[in-house]
């Protein structure tokens, strides 16, 4: 039987994707209440970090230990990939050793590559591209507080980028509108702007795509590698900001979403990501940790 891999939320079919959402629900409910769920005992996870993090390193280091299993750590510093090593050499002597993967990288091709030479599933952690992971916990998050998300409307307000790429993945598996608004010069993958042009609204208005949506979803205008960017990116982002102003012309039931980390005063306004009742980016936050032990359980279980 063939690896199965988690790079893209195609990596999954719709059906498979709610399952592992509704796994995610269990586990959270038996986490919170104490419950022991050691589904993974014994069983090790490598986690290859090119890219820095905080929510994405502790969620599957500790999600690995909740399942009863163990992660390792690796930087660029403590493997050959950082002095040259071919990603095919580094794939194949990890993926002997241990019995899933988690990368964290840069160029969607280094994963592909990964994954293609290793002998236990990888898990994309984020790459330039995409971040499914992250989808999973938003998706959590929703039906958390709203149920589910077919048949809703999504706004994505800012840079086209790795994150909005795995919301157009995710409109097509969920089943659900998305409208993107962004600045000409920073649309989403064009390529998978076309596969899914039947449920994507491109626009370079906030206020177009927000009207009378159940959920508005926002990230960094500069992501990790983009820093020197970041004066340009500012500007060429002037009103894309989500602000209560034009959080007011959303469905009046509206959540907002973020993946973090967030710049208040930049892409979101502090009252808006601090609401108490319209933002839940901490319990998509948290849901990281669920959604990934779900992931792991059904790559495991493959």
């Amino acid at each position: 039987m063939a690896i199965r891999h988690f790079l893209t939320l195609k990596d999954c079919s719709s059906t498979e994707l709610k399952d592992i959402i509704k796994r995610a629900h269990e586990l959270k409910i038996m986490q919170r209440s104490h419950q022991p769920h050691l589904t993974a005992n014994g069983r090790v996870m490598a986690m290859i970090f090119e890219k820095s993090s905080t929510r994405t390193r502790v969620s599957f280091e500790a999600g690995m230990a909740q399942l009863g299993g163990h992660a390792l750590f690796l930087s660029p510093n403590d493997t050959q990939l950082g002095r040259g090593e071919p990603i095919e050499d580094t794939a194949k002597v990890i993926s002997s050793m241990v019995d899933i993967l988690m990368i964290r990288t840069f160029e969607h091709s280094r994963i592909e590559s990964f994954a293609a030479h290793s002998s236990v599933p990888v898990i994309n952690a984020l790459t330039d591209d995409y971040h499914p992971c992250q989808l999973l916990a938003d998706i959590q998050a929703y039906e958390e507080v709203k149920g589910s998300i077919q048949g809703k409307s999504v706004a994505w307000i800012g840079d086209g980028n790795n994150m909005c790429n795995s919301y157009i993945n995710a409109a097509a598996q969920w089943d659900f509108e998305l409208r993107i608004a962004c600045p000409e010069g920073f649309e989403p993958d064009a390529d998978l702007l076309r596969q899914h042009v039947d449920r994507i609204k491109l626009t370079q208005s906030p206020l177009e795509a927000i009207q009378g949506v159940d959920a508005v979803v926002t990230d960094t205008w500069a992501s990790m590698g983009q820093e020197e960017e970041k004066n340009v990116r500012n500007q060429a982002f002037e009103g894309f900001q989500v602000d209560t102003e034009l959080m007011s012309n959303a469905a009046s039931d509206a959540v907002f979403l973020h993946c973090l980390p967030a710049y208040r005063g930049s892409e979101v306004s502090a009252e808006v990501i601090d609401h108490p009742t319209t933002s839940i980016v901490w319990e998509e936050a948290e849901n990281r940790l669920h959604a990934q032990k779900a992931l792991i359980e059904f790559l495991l279980d493959q």
